[in-house]
């Protein structure tokens, strides 16, 4: 029997049985994979605090039948206190959602695990504006997965440019002046700019950058609809928030 030891984080899980749970990793070595955790409903069970939604830490897995059955684990951090607030409980169920939509089972990628988690630990600091840091993340998982925008060069003439305001959705990529004919939309230059600055800059830097509301509007549009149209599902984890915001305002 194959022993595989990993970091990982819990991105969903799913009671079965009596006390049996499904819990989906995000692995650093593995990428996303299904597992199942024996037993873990029950409170004395070691594996009951380290298999929730969230979880960090360091897990023992062996290869059953068709799933992974997690052996042992241990707590790096539960991040718990993130489902106390509803922007950060929303954001990191979104960020999670993110990865199963857009990794493939088996998909390996260091870089995005290491993403999910300092985008938790950022959002848990409330140093950095959890709209602009989940734009960033957006823009880090399209790149991870072959859907990343192009900003230096006209993406139909190939000419150089250092600035756009009209961006291709089917090309993935900014558009000069002349090609503007092509399928896509306007964005304000300041835009473009953004989405520019945060698809090169690392995640823990992002708490640098001010945005304007006119600018994270837009920028939350056109990553929307980017995602939308490249994933098998979109991600309803903020449109629940949504919701949500709107039907306070209502109420007042």
């Amino acid at each position: 029997m194959t022993i595989f030891k990993t970091r990982a984080v819990i991105i969903k899980t799913q009671d079965i049985k009596e006390s049996d749970k499904l819990v989906w990793l995000f692995t650093e070595k593995l990428g996303k994979i299904s597992t199942i955790a024996r037993g873990v409903k029950k409170s004395k069970n070691s594996l009951f605090s380290t298999t929730l939604q969230f979880c960090y830490g360091d897990y023992v897995l062996y290869k059953g039948r068709s799933l992974y059955v997690i052996d042992e684990s241990s707590l790096i951090d539960s991040f718990q206190d993130l489902l106390n607030d509803l922007n950060d409980l929303t954001y990191a169920s979104y960020f999670c959602e993110l990865v199963d939509i857009a990794m493939n089972d088996g998909e390996n990628s260091e870089e995005m695990f290491r993403c999910l988690v300092t985008s938790f630990y950022l959002m848990r600091s409330h140093a950095v504006d959890i709209e602009t840091l989940a734009r960033a993340f957006e823009l880090k998982i399209l790149q991870a997965t072959g859907y990343g925008l192009n900003f230096d060069y006209c993406i139909m003439c190939r000419k150089k440019i250092t600035s756009f305001n009209y961006l291709s959705l089917q090309y993935l990529g900014g558009v000069c002046d002349k090609c503007k004919k092509v399928n896509g939309i306007h964005i304000d230059y300041a835009t473009s700019s953004a989405l520019k600055y945060l698809s090169k800059t690392s995640l823990e830097n992002v708490y640098k950058v001010v945005l304007s509301d006119k600018v994270k509007k837009e920028l939350y549009k056109v990553l929307k609809l980017i995602i939308s149209q490249n994933y098998f599902r979109r991600p309803k984890s903020l449109d629940t928030l949504e919701y949500l915001i709107n039907f306070e305002k209502n109420k007042i």
